[in-house]
């Protein structure tokens, strides 16, 4: 999360990042042009992926991580025949296969890398070990041993294929690295394969139609700017929603308790709240009282 001087500005930016630079950058690049005093993302995507990047600002921040859990959506290019050192293009090649691959088997392979996989986590990736990101430690040469994680690909579709050149969609849970994917689909067609584009286009319910790019804005009025901001709850949409009268609302707003005997029970709702199994709402992370003068959440 970034904090500097600043406007409060409170909301949620689709932004459609572009190639070549890390979320944080243009995280940071947006918060200047928006004049925001606190903003952060909801997830990276790596330097060379593009697409959709959910920034929130002022009181959205408190919601980011609850779209870390979210499920994503990926357009997808491998390149067959070309292994590299980091499953993607700005890895160095370490091999070149012929490719001798038909459609059929095409097909299985993906068949074959759908449902709930394992995935050994890659050396140049944040995770730590003892305090020090993967990255670092791939940099210096030193490669460790990381246990494989089970990730679900819910969908994988061919969209196309020219050659050796195929793309791809993919549905996967949070934690799946379509690097990864793409370089392991390579290793079972026996040609290796590597991830030369990478579109992000679904984060949970938020989808890349109604994005802005950072070259937009750029050309934007600053009031004009301002009005691609999302309210700072739209990240709990998904949510269920409570119904409370004027007085509850107060006292939710104030962080108390609420024992109304409300429904869904066990579940989290809108506000944020959980509701637990005797019908007592709990708060969790409340934002402004500005910003919430609704009766339901």
């Amino acid at each position: 999360m970034a904090k500097a001087r600043g406007e409060r500005v409170d909301g949620v930016l689709l932004l459609d990042k572009p190639g070549g630079i890390s979320s944080n950058l243009a995280l940071q690049k947006a918060r200047r042009l928006l004049n925001a005093a606190k903003a952060g993302h909801t997830g990276t995507l790596d330097p060379m992926a593009t697409g959709l990047l959910p920034l929130t600002f002022g009181e959205a921040t408190k919601f980011s991580a609850d779209l870390l859990d979210a499920d994503k959506s990926y357009r997808a290019t491998l390149k067959l025949g070309v292994t590299t050192r980091t499953g993607d293009a700005d890895g160095e090649v370490i091999e070149v296969r012929r490719v001798q691959v038909d459609d059929a088997t095409l097909e299985e392979a993906l068949l074959s890398h759908s449902g709930e996989i394992d995935q050994v986590p890659p050396m140049h990736s944040a995770l730590k070990r003892e305090g020090r990101p993967l990255y670092e430690l791939a940099r210096a040469g030193i490669e460790v041993e990381r246990a494989a994680r089970r990730v679900m690909i819910r969908h994988l579709r061919r969209v196309e294929r020219s050659g050796d050149v195929v793309v791809v969609d993919v549905d996967c849970s949070k934690g799946t690295y379509v690097r990864v994917l793409a370089a392991d689909l390579g290793r079972a067609l026996g040609c290796g394969a590597h991830l030369t584009a990478l579109r992000r286009t679904r984060v949970g319910p938020l989808a890349l139609e109604g994005s802005v790019t950072l070259a937009a804005l750029e050309a934007m009025t600053p009031a004009v700017r301002r009005e691609w901001l999302r309210p700072a709850d739209s990240l709990l949409a998904t949510l269920a929603r409570v119904e409370l009268d004027e007085a509850t609302a107060a006292r939710f707003r104030q962080g108390q308790r609420l024992a109304i005997d409300a429904e869904p029970r066990g579940e989290r709702v809108r506000g944020t709240a959980t509701i637990n199994e005797r019908g007592v709402v709990e708060p969790e992370r409340l934002v402004s009282s500005e910003l919430t003068t609704e009766k339901s959440f």
